[in-house]
């Protein structure tokens, strides 16, 4: 109920703002050229020659967003597996439909992220195409072989046999791969034309200097705040089930809190999204990703506190084997809030634009 009344309460705020923005500039707009020269001209539309320009290291951003498309899939598919077919009761079951619908939705990953590298003008899709297709089996593997020698060290039962690695290698080789380079073909060819409702120029507009709170250094740290307080208790119990190996089973109410999560991210950054605009910054692309991907650094912080406080791990292995693994729990979800915020900041973004006459 809080997040509904909190959601709920943003929406009417900034729809208020923005009748005001469009109200201010249709009076502008009555104006003579004289008047309009004399005038004190702000806020976002300053910006619409910019906004649409391609991000920094457009590589690597769309191989991201293509990635939390993925993931996005994944924790769905995987939820509902595990609602309908109890993949709870035997033990490995869920780790090994998680590995299964990853490599089956590779498409997805390879259609979003190369559409959105061809919508931005690159040029090296073979490049992006590798970089989504292996990013987070590269982070996975390599995370998981260095636990791995630490293991085989100790002697410790957690140690992943050879076979398995083998195994891994040849799905990220000739299942992963092929399919994202389906999807990114299949991507460029009927979704990769940009179809902006403003023209971008040709020079960069300058930013101009703002207060230190609006930097978007500042907004990325807040942003993530308020999503992982939406899902703070369930955090809790999830970390349960990974580290105190209990049974987890209410998968119909994480579904309920993803939901939920997915909610309060897109609103968050559309409002953070909004006031970087405001003040006539341009660059909010890896501003909306970036400020709901840091959902994913509370998340970490929270996981020291729970190895400190509620386990009682001790030692090299133990303290590598957990905080690895936190690490990628904690990127994976920080990918998927991330893609999230930028999946509605972009509706948002197109939306107010599109409703502004652009001399």
């Amino acid at each position: 109920m809080m997040v509904i009344f909190l959601v709920g309460l943003v929406s009417m705020i900034l729809m208020r703002t923005l009748r005001k923005d469009y109200a201010r500039y249709s009076k502008d707009e009555e104006m003579d050229d004289m008047e309009r020269d004399l005038g004190d001209e702000y806020g976002w539309k300053q910006v619409h020659g910019d906004v649409f320009r391609s991000p920094f290291n457009g590589l690597l951003f769309s191989a991201l967003i293509g990635t939390g498309y993925q993931l996005i899939s994944v924790v769905f598919c995987v939820i509902i597996f595990a609602i309908v077919g109890e993949l709870y009761t035997e033990r490995g079951s869920l780790l090994s439909t998680a590995i299964f619908v990853y490599a089956a939705t590779s498409p997805i990953n390879g259609y979003f992220g190369g559409s959105l590298y061809a919508r931005i003008g690159g040029k090296l899709w073979i490049r992006q195409m590798l970089v989504s297709a292996f990013f987070v089996p590269c982070c996975v593997c390599g995370t998981a072989f260095f636990i791995n020698f630490i293991a085989i060290y100790y002697h410790a039962s957690r140690a992943i046999p050879f076979g398995t690695m083998v195994a891994v290698t040849c799905i990220c080789i000739f299942v992963i791969l092929p399919l994202t380079l389906v999807g990114t073909v299949v991507g460029r060819n009927l979704d990769g034309q940009p179809d902006y409702p403003c023209r971008v120029n040709a020079v960069p507009r300058p930013i101009p200097e703002k207060r230190w709170f609006m930097e978007p250094v500042i907004i990325t740290l807040l942003g993530g705040v308020l999503p992982f307080g939406s899902i703070f208790i369930e955090m809790y119990f999830i970390f349960t089930s990974f580290w105190a190996y209990k049974i987890y089973y209410v998968y119909g109410f994480m579904l309920l809190v993803f939901s939920i999560l997915m909610v309060v991210t897109v609103c968050v950054t559309i409002v953070c999204t909004y006031f970087l605009l405001n003040a006539e910054d341009y660059r909010w692309q890896w501003t909306s990703f970036l400020s709901a991907a840091s959902t994913a650094v509370y998340i970490y912080a929270y996981s020291f506190y729970y190895f400190f406080f509620k386990t009682k791990m001790y030692g090299l292995f133990q303290t590598t084997f957990y905080f690895g693994y936190m690490a990628l729990f904690s990127g994976a979800l920080g990918i998927i809030c991330g893609t999230v915020g930028y999946i509605g900041t972009s509706f948002f973004v197109r939306k107010i634009y599109s409703n502004v006459k652009i001399d």
